[in-house]
């Protein structure tokens, strides 16, 4: 029984969309006003995305009051909307363990529940997942209803518009539902539209439609063509939508999302109606809906950390040392205040990459491609051509997505495209769709590429520096998520030579090899060596390609054990250096030779730190891989387990 205190009394009799399904359509608003109330609660305690599910709060319930799911199949696209969601659909009692460690996903996920028949976090893929669910239901005789919702911003990219294209062709049974919520694509909406997508969406309407065009058939081909041309047109005059129409989307709307009484009536009879073919309902939501500090806020509470309910007031920590995405920007203005041909691109993440600090600064020379990374790939290619320096910054998760242009556009022609990969290696609370695992190996088998990672956020102003300077072949920087050591910066970087490690520790025993930011735990490992005896060396690769063959020949020469340590997948760094010791036949004459990686399976979601130790990535793993090398037993280095 509802708790008589309680903030939420109906929806707390809710705990799944049956029981949603159950109630009377007037108590819906009151659902909705408690969902949102819940929503905002809950995010103030876990953090995360908390503007696209405030917007998309009325949405959500009309749709699960009138479809029958998890029978009929509703995809989120993306997925940072998907709490209110998650609340419905019998998850509301670990709702606010999300985007914890052990708790639940901040996205959609197959192995959590039912209800999330696609797992999502990058954009655009919902209408492909759907047309395939759609396809498959009418190859085996199934009877059930598909709905994608998917944003105005995943409208940006060309596969969203490839999915509608083949929908359109195909004829398939499918529902979408465009959740417009920067008015980017339609203008406010009222009574009117409201009432003329209700009409057009009706089996009235629709049963004269089809006996026009029923009629028209018995016309000449030229008549009939006119007629339905006729039609279509008179429909986009009163209600837009040409485009949808074009891709071959019966277009309904703009509806207003907030309002109960124009969705509900509008879904219901979509879900009656006996459409040929796809629909697209569009709806117009305001990001951040009902909760004044989102609405205000300049990004709508996009993503959020713990936060005061009443003043919304981010419980930000106060920052020991700067981001490393900070210092890539300020890095990046200052080469480009001295030289202008360098230019800025990212995939609708401006300020996730840093690159708004450098749009304010050079707003000419900025460019947000939307989330579209295959076109934003091959326009720094163009650029590059014609003698510009660009930079595409861009996650190490989402560059994946523009692999093949990385491949023909760029490497094969050698272009001097400068990738900056931010969120290298594990990303906490954002998981294993964020995590930027595969990049060194992705890039690492491309010919022509240049590699390098910072170990900190000096060598991070440094590498900015280098990779201005090269310009006769595309480059790649990884960084990872997060703060810096606190290093005095340079006032101007100064570019490396290409290719060549340091070391930064000698010893004489053991070798520690490490790419990336997992230096520091190195220099750990050495110190609690050296306390065992056991004389290490500690050295930093700084590139993955070109390797310094002559560090790794020395390194493996002078030691009895090489290890190497990265944030990064099997087929990374390690393989490089692997490669290079079988090419110079250091591995014939007793070398224990250790790799250290990302084990070969996804991690979840948890702090950092955590995700580190999981992997066995830390500085108690390398002291380990470093004993276990050598035959003693870690807990007592002074006896040996076997010869």
């Amino acid at each position: 029984m509802a708790d008589r205190g309680s903030k939420t009394p109906l929806l707390d009799k809710v705990s799944t969309p049956a029981q949603l399904r159950a109630l009377p359509e007037d108590k819906l608003p009151q659902i909705a006003s408690e969902l949102r109330s819940e929503l905002i609660d809950a995010v103030s305690v876990t953090g995360g995305h908390l503007g696209a599910g405030l917007g998309v709060v009325e949405l959500t319930v009309a749709i699960h009051h009138v479809f029958d799911t998890p029978k009929d199949k509703l995809i989120w696209d993306v997925g940072h909307q998907c709490y209110p969601h998650k609340i419905l659909t019998d998850r509301r009692d670990r709702i606010r363990t999300l985007r914890q460690t052990g708790g639940l996903s901040g996205f959609t996920s197959r192995r959590e529940s039912p209800y999330d028949p696609f797992g999502a976090a990058h954009s655009s893929t919902s209408i492909s997942a759907g047309l395939g669910y759609a396809v498959a239901r009418d190859l085996k005789g199934d009877d059930f209803n598909v709905v994608c919702v998917i944003g105005d911003g995943a409208m940006s990219a060309g596969m969203a518009y490839e999915a509608m294209n083949n929908a359109g062709a195909r004829k398939s049974r499918l529902i979408v539902i465009l959740n417009d919520n920067d008015m980017s694509i339609a203008p406010p909406v009222g009574a009117m539209s409201a009432y003329l997508s209700q009409l057009i969406s009706s089996k009235p309407y629709q049963s004269v439609r089809h006996l026009g065009k029923h009629m028209a058939e018995h016309f000449p081909r030229p008549f009939r063509k006119a007629a339905e041309r006729a039609e279509e047109y008179a429909r986009g005059l009163l209600t837009g939508g040409t485009l949808f129409e074009e891709l071959g989307f019966f277009y309904i709307g703009p509806i207003d999302g907030h309002n109960l009484d124009h969705l509900l009536p509008v879904l219901k009879n979509v879900r009656d109606g006996d459409y040929e073919g796809p629909v697209l309902i569009h709806a117009v939501t305001q990001k951040g809906k009902g909760y004044g500090p989102a609405e205000e806020a300049a990004d709508k509470y996009h993503g959020v950390v713990k936060f005061d309910v009443v003043t919304g007031k981010q419980a930000k920590p106060t920052p020991t040392a700067p981001q490393y995405t900070s210092v890539f920007a300020s890095a990046l203005i200052d080469e480009a205040e001295r030289d202008e041909r360098i230019v800025a691109v990212t995939a609708a993440m401006p300020s996730g990459t840093g690159l708004n600090k450098f749009g304010e600064r050079f707003p000419a020379r900025t460019f947000d491609v939307g989330i579209a990374e295959q076109h934003g790939v091959t326009f720094c290619a163009g650029l590059a051509c014609e003698g510009m320096k660009p930079f595409a910054a861009i996650y190490s998760t989402f560059l994946q997505r523009a692999y093949d242009q990385v491949v023909h556009d760029v490497a094969i022609q050698q272009l001097p495209v400068r990738f900056v990969l931010d969120r290298a290696g594990m990303v906490g609370a954002d998981g294993v769709t964020h995590q930027g695992s595969f990049d060194i190996a992705y890039l690492g088998c491309l010919p022509g590429f240049v590699l390098m990672a910072p170990a900190d956020e000096l060598e991070l102003v440094h590498m900015v520096a280098t990779q201005v300077a090269i310009d006769d072949r595309p480059s790649a920087l990884r960084y990872p998520r997060g703060e810096g050591l606190g290093l005095e910066l340079p006032k101007h970087g100064t570019a490396l030579e290409v290719g060549k490690g340091r070391v930064l520790r000698e010893g004489t025993k053991i070798a520690i090899l490490s790419y990336g930011t997992r230096l520091k735990d190195a220099l750990k490992a050495a110190e609690e060596l050296g306390a065992k005896g056991l004389s290490t060396t500690v050295a930093d690769a700084r590139f993955a390609k070109p390797l310094d063959g002559d560090l790794v020949r020395r390194l493996a020469a002078e030691h009895e054990v090489l290890i190497t340590i990265e944030e990064g997948a099997i087929g990374g760094f390690a393989s490089q250096v692997m490669q290079e010791l079988a090419r110079q036949g250091l591995l014939d004459h007793g070398l224990k030779f250790r790799p250290m990686y990302l084990p070969d399976r996804f991690i979840d979601h948890g702090k950092q730190d955590e995700q580190i130790a999981w992997a066995g990535l830390g500085a108690p793993d390398m002291v380990v891989t470093a004993l276990t090398a050598l035959g003693y037993n870690d807990a007592d280095a002074t006896r040996p387990v076997r010869a």
